[in-house]
């Protein structure tokens, strides 16, 4: 898609860090905004954000994405406000135990692959509807680089996005006939909130480093090459590149070695186990 004057734009997780971004740089293209999120405070504040911007239509739901049929409402709810969707953003994501296998709780899988994995495939499945009806519009889904390595202390949030970069690589190939674009980002560190946990706050100093505003113009820019698979922030291309290369075995002590220092010790005390 070249242009996005007056396209409708939805964006999950958009309270905050990319979310938020995204809604901002897509509202200086003069687009039409469908915004949500879990935290109400936080799409208040993004509405806000966005109405320094001019006059453009926003509709917005709070909810939680991990929500099939509350999902399926807010397509139903953007489509009779605004009309039908022409871009979707599935971003909406949180992180996980930041512990590893063997100490993190089933809760934490659960709940990570609820919001991260399946709120993709509800907001995918919510909007394409609308999207096939009219052959044509713009799918993105956000995966991560912890969806191209595995790291540790983070098996909850690298199966979530690993199951979103194989949803969406195989949701390419099916709608590769149709004028349905569909795009997999992978973000870097992106200096966002998404760290909570004491460990991934430590790494997140090291690590979140680009701003939410780089990759959201970066998105853009891609999308309007038609570019498909877009990786972008720190360490994602070098990680890109990693993946591709070399083999497993050296790609592990690598990863390990860039983050042995941060990682508590004693969460990998042989006796510490489930």
């Amino acid at each position: 898609m070249k242009n996005f004057d007056n396209k409708i734009v939805v964006i999950t997780g958009a309270a905050s860090g990319m979310g938020r971004a995204y809604a901002l740089a897509f509202a200086k293209e003069n687009s039409q905004l469908a915004l949500c999120d879990f935290d109400e405070e936080g799409l208040k504040e993004t509405i806000k954000l966005v109405g320094e911007y001019g006059k453009n239509k926003i509709s917005h739901r709070v909810f939680d994405i991990s929500d099939e049929s509350a999902t399926f409402s807010f397509a139903q709810q953007v489509k009779a406000e605004l009309g039908d969707a022409d871009v979707v953003i599935n971003n909406a994501g949180i992180e996980g135990s930041s512990q590893p296998v063997w100490t993190s709780d089933a809760t934490f899988f659960k709940k990570v692959m609820a919001v991260n994995y399946f709120g993709v495939v509800n907001g995918t499945r919510a909007f394409l509807p609308q999207m096939m009806a009219n052959d044509r519009g713009v799918i993105v889904n956000v995966s991560s680089i912890f969806g191209l390595i595995g790291t540790p202390n983070h098996a909850d949030y690298c199966a979530s996005k690993f199951a979103v970069r194989g949803f969406t690589e195989a949701l390419m190939v099916e709608l590769s006939e149709s004028n349905i674009s569909v795009h997999l980002l992978h973000p870097g560190g992106i200096n966002t909130n998404i760290a909570q946990q004491d460990y991934s706050k430590a790494l997140s100093k090291h690590f979140l480093t680009t701003s939410p505003e780089d990759i959201a113009n970066y998105l853009i820019k891609s999308l309007k090459k038609g570019k498909l698979r877009i990786v972008y922030g720190n360490q994602a291309m070098r990680t890109w590149i990693l993946s591709t290369l070399l083999p497993l075995k050296l790609i592990n002590k690598l990863v390990w070695s860039q983050v042995k220092s941060i990682i508590e010790r004693s969460h990998y005390d042989p006796q510490n186990k489930l």
